[in-house]
């Protein structure tokens, strides 16, 4: 396994060291679930289905596929998902093109922090490979990540553990030297059940009783997280 040359003891040298950060995307780096909803509710109403952009609160961290079962389940039988898809991306990048997209407190200045003390950074989003990396990369954050792993490269979207595993994998880190920074209920429950600590940063969704009692902290911002690094 390959380690930092520093990591970070907790709770009096009980906890086990820290030497990998795992990122969420979507609502944890960027400002971008907003920007899903609203493209969701605009594509909605094209297809006659009104206030859809209310249901990202209910699948926030499930990929493609999952969604699509939801979709299926809880809205119509015969949901036209293809289309829905090409018509949300084009509403996505519009949005984006003329408003932007926000980097979300705390995102630049932690991951700066991390590579300088050599901890090991990987991605777990359930966002598609070709968005992900394009997005990291017009915001120059995507050298930061030594490991990466995309809703389209696992079976199980959150809150299956698998994607937590494999992208502790990716970085040569156990999972139980690891930290998931995540946004949402699903991605706690996804990290927990990989052996992880998760520290919940909300971002469209608060977490709920059991939530809160799963996660190892819950902070506003990816500045509390830095914070909690530098004290050690």
């Amino acid at each position: 396994m390959t380690v930092p040359a520093e990591g970070f003891i907790l709770s009096s040298q009980i906890q086990p060291p820290v030497y990998g950060l795992v990122f969420d995307m979507d609502g944890l780096i960027f400002n971008s679930e907003r920007v899903v909803q609203r493209s969701w509710e605009r594509v909605g109403t094209k297809l006659g289905y009104e206030h859809f952009g209310n249901h990202i609160y209910h699948t926030i961290g499930f990929n493609v596929k999952r969604r699509e079962e939801y979709f299926r389940k809880n809205v119509d039988p015969d949901f036209p998902m293809a289309d829905f898809s090409v018509m949300t991306r084009r509403e996505y990048h519009k949005i984006v093109a003329e408003e932007g997209l926000e980097i979300k407190p705390g995102v630049v200045e932690l991951l700066k922090y991390a590579a300088d003390k050599k901890y090991r950074i990987a991605l777990a989003t359930s966002s598609r490979r070709e968005h992900a990396s394009t997005l990291l990369k017009e915001q120059g954050l995507w050298e930061y990540f030594d490991g990466a792993v995309f809703g389209d490269m696992v079976t199980c979207s959150k809150p299956s553990p698998e994607i937590y595993q494999k992208a502790c994998a990716t970085i040569g880190v156990d999972p139980a030297n690891a930290v998931a920074l995540e946004d949402a209920p699903s991605g706690i429950r996804s990290a927990v059940a990989a052996g992880m600590r998760a520290i919940m940063v909300p971002d469209l969704v608060e977490p709920d009783e059991t939530i809160l009692e799963m996660a190892w902290h819950r902070f506003d911002t990816l500045f509390d997280v830095l914070r909690l690094l530098q004290e050690g």
